[in-house]
């Protein structure tokens, strides 16, 4: 794709702006949004990822093997919206164990998202230097995925529920050594209390969810890179992912619990596009001159047949893990969760 810097500088300028608008409605009233409210905005930020993916279709052709960038788009944005779904059970997970009062769950959710696109934006910029010096690296890029699939799946099976924030090693660290009070004020950070300076819990809910996207970030660049090498599309994707996160988290906080089954849809979505990883990795490089120089595997993953994989892996997962829960329900067993909760 050619993308001019006029194009990069206001795709940035659009994302802070909205960012920054964000912000200040949220810390001028401080409040647990409505489901109409949550619905309105959830809709509109979809609408526009929608329309962005038209504008690519519209103006951006395909690549050298003759995959369309909408499509690249598409498919990335849905992979990087259902990673961040389930990033939504550890935040509802952080927010009970650290006590964030309903009304600044808004504000340290919006910090929590500022903070995955700097880190994304950095990992994004990072992989593509990596990817464009070295084609060995999308054989790293795909055995991690298939390595945090079987993470994933194992986790499930163990019903490893990690639900206590002192688990993060940095929040325990910076509990330890702040002087951390027990009320919150939204996002002022600190203030001065009987001579003695004392630290918002709101600071241990940003270094917890920091550390968290970090994480994240981890899984969901090198994802997106088997999707579409294209930056820009890797950028806009994630953005589009994310500005609908904090909307969703209030919206669908309770169907949450019933995708009992999210992880191993997710985890077949990661394993697979490990694998497409490794595909490509072979069809492009030839390491130690093996073949003759000559590519290992003659074909590639086309990312329509990746757009069908995820969008059936994720309807059966929801139709599954809904259907399993209410027989539960009516069976009088609780739902056990996700395997991240």
């Amino acid at each position: 794709m050619d993308i001019s810097p006029l194009q990069w500088v206001v795709t940035i300028g659009v994302t802070a702006a909205v960012l920054l608008f964000d912000v200040v409605v949220i810390a001028r009233k401080p409040h647990e949004p409505s489901i109409r409210e949550c619905a309105i905005a959830l809709a509109v930020y979809i609408g526009a990822a929608l329309a962005f993916a038209g504008f690519i279709f519209a103006t951006a052709g395909r690549d050298a093997d003759g995959d369309l960038y909408g499509t690249q788009f598409i498919t990335g944005w849905l992979v990087e919206y259902s990673l961040s779904v389930d990033n939504l059970f550890v935040f509802i997970i952080l927010m009970a164990a650290l006590k964030v009062p309903r009304k600044y769950q808004q504000e340290a959710l919006m910090v929590g998202i500022i903070l995955a696109l700097i880190f994304r934006g950095i990992f994004i910029a990072l992989g593509y230097q990596l990817i464009s010096n070295f084609s060995w690296v999308f054989y790293l890029f795909g055995a991690f995925l298939v390595y945090t699939a079987a993470n994933l799946v194992k986790s499930y099976r163990d019903d490893d529920h990690s639900d206590d924030a002192d688990d993060n090693r940095v929040v325990a660290f910076a509990r330890r050594k702040l002087n951390v009070g027990e009320e919150f004020r939204g996002l002022k950070l600190s203030w001065h209390e009987h001579g003695v300076r004392v630290i918002s819990p709101m600071l241990i809910v940003i270094i917890a969810l920091g550390t968290t996207d970090l994480l994240f970030a981890l899984d969901s660049i090198p994802a997106i890179f088997g999707i579409t090498q294209e930056p820009y599309l890797v950028f806009t994707a994630n953005v589009f992912a994310l500005m609908g996160l904090r909307q969703l988290y209030f919206l669908l906080g309770g169907l949450l619990k019933r995708l009992i089954y999210l992880s191993l849809g997710l985890s077949f979505i990661l394993a697979f596009i490990g694998v497409k990883l490794v595909i490509h990795a072979l069809h492009e490089d030839q390491p130690f001159g093996i073949n003759g120089g000559e590519p290992i595997v003659g074909f590639e993953v086309p990312t329509l047949l990746s757009l069908g994989v995820i969008i059936v892996t994720l309807a059966v997962t929801a139709v599954a893990s809904l259907y399993v829960d209410r027989k539960r329900e009516a069976a009088g067993v609780s739902s056990q969760g996700s395997g991240l909760e």
